[in-house]
């Protein structure tokens, strides 16, 4: 689970860690998490800080292309971009350890207009996106204290982190990364995490939010996720922090299923507004959502992800949480994906479809489309 400015910076921060990386580990680092099918560099280079340890230092560059019918708002029909110019540094070892993250990056998202990296890192969370220090008092528990990845959903924040390229329209409720404290313990086959952190990026301290996992068996893994704000007045409005989900609480049954090169991941979602007059909020509001993810391999270097999901809103005429108060959208992604050791492409067909939808926030230039087609590609390494 989720574990969960400028190029020119980010280019000059790879460059600097690859020329002063040294010696490898045998072994991929867990942060930051990954879904399938991609895979993280199982020989991460690293730095011998001496008294400090190993430094490791791991990376994703990546370019993405698109075209789509039907862009909404100001989007281009076509575009090329670099989907991430990002660097990792991170320590494993010892009672005190770090991870930081630096570069650019972007967040495609099926039925959302799209914003270049440059922009997205600008008005989101910076050149420096995750950042904390984890404190690890015994084998069991640990203690992190930053700039954290989010306990919430199925998908991560960033492509490389994900099955399919584009993020879905249930992520797109989900709170990404959160700047507070978070306590993990694990035992045998129990995980459970808490953090009291500011939400949606706000520099609120009021959100809490918690991840429990349960091992069921080598095969089966079941996990409850929910965060609420509890001031629900918070007036911050930002890219990186919309104001009724910031106001919001939500809620997560995760499922994930392994059985050979079958992998699913069906999981179900539920959130809430409340009534906030001093924000102007008159009505509450509410969103029900569905999705399954699946990946399939074919073999060791090519895989296909796939990802099917339907939300509603229950805005009671007033409130919008996604196409107008009372709107639904369903999506269906497919993604084949060839990696060979650093390197992988993949190729993507995102699809949305809306209905009961407001006139002009829909798709399209004027926001009076039901639907869209986008197809992508993105190609870079893991290193």
């Amino acid at each position: 689970m989720k574990y969960a400015k400028s190029a020119a910076l980010a280019g000059a921060a790879m460059m600097l860690a690859l020329a002063t990386a040294g010696s490898a580990s045998a072994q991929a680092m867990t942060t930051p998490s990954m879904s399938w099918p991609l895979a993280a560099n199982p020989k991460p280079s690293s730095i011998d800080a001496g008294p400090f340890g190993n430094v490791y230092v791991t990376g994703a560059i990546s370019g993405i292309g698109y075209t789509q019918d039907r862009a909404a708002g100001s989007d281009k029909k076509s575009r090329v971009d670099f989907s991430n110019a990002q660097v990792m540094v991170q320590t494993t070892e010892g009672p005190i350890q770090f991870f930081a993250q630096f570069g650019a990056y972007s967040f495609p998202t099926v039925g959302v207009p799209y914003g270049k990296a440059i922009d997205n890192t600008k008005n989101t969370f910076g050149v420096m996106p995750q950042a904390f220090v984890k404190f690890v008092p015994s084998e069991n528990v640990s203690i992190m204290v930053g700039k954290l990845p989010t306990l919430i959903g199925a998908e991560y924040s960033f492509t490389f982190q994900n099955a399919n390229v584009t993020r879905g329209q249930l992520w797109n409720q989900e709170n990404l990364i959160n700047r507070g404290v978070q306590v993990n313990y694990a035992s045998g086959p129990l995980s459970i995490s808490a953090s009291l952190n500011d939400g949606f990026y706000s520099d609120k301290y009021s959100w809490g939010s918690a991840l429990v996992s349960y091992a069921v068996n080598d095969k089966n893994v079941v996990a409850f996720a929910g965060g609420a704000n509890f001031d629900k007045a918070t007036d911050k409005a930002t890219s990186a922090t919309p104001l009724l989900q910031n106001n919001s609480e939500i809620y997560n049954l995760i499922w994930t299923h392994t059985n050979g090169p079958l992998t699913i991941m069906p999981y179900v979602q539920y959130t809430k507004v409340p009534k906030m007059p001093s924000l102007g909020v008159t009505e509450e509001a509410s969103t029900t959502g569905v999705a399954v993810l699946g990946k399939y391999s074919f073999s060791d270097t090519f895989s296909l992800a796939a990802r099917a999901e339907h939300i509603s809103t229950d805005g009671n005429g007033v409130t919008n949480l996604l196409y107008g108060p009372d709107s639904k959208a369903t999506t269906l992604t497919l993604t084949p994906t060839y990696q060979k050791g650093a390197f992988f492409i993949r190729g993507e067909v995102a699809y949305i479809k809306l209905s009961d939808y407001d006139a002009g926030s829909g798709l399209g230039a004027s926001g009076d489309k039901k639907s869209q087609t986008r197809a992508l590609i993105e190609t870079g390494i893991l290193f």
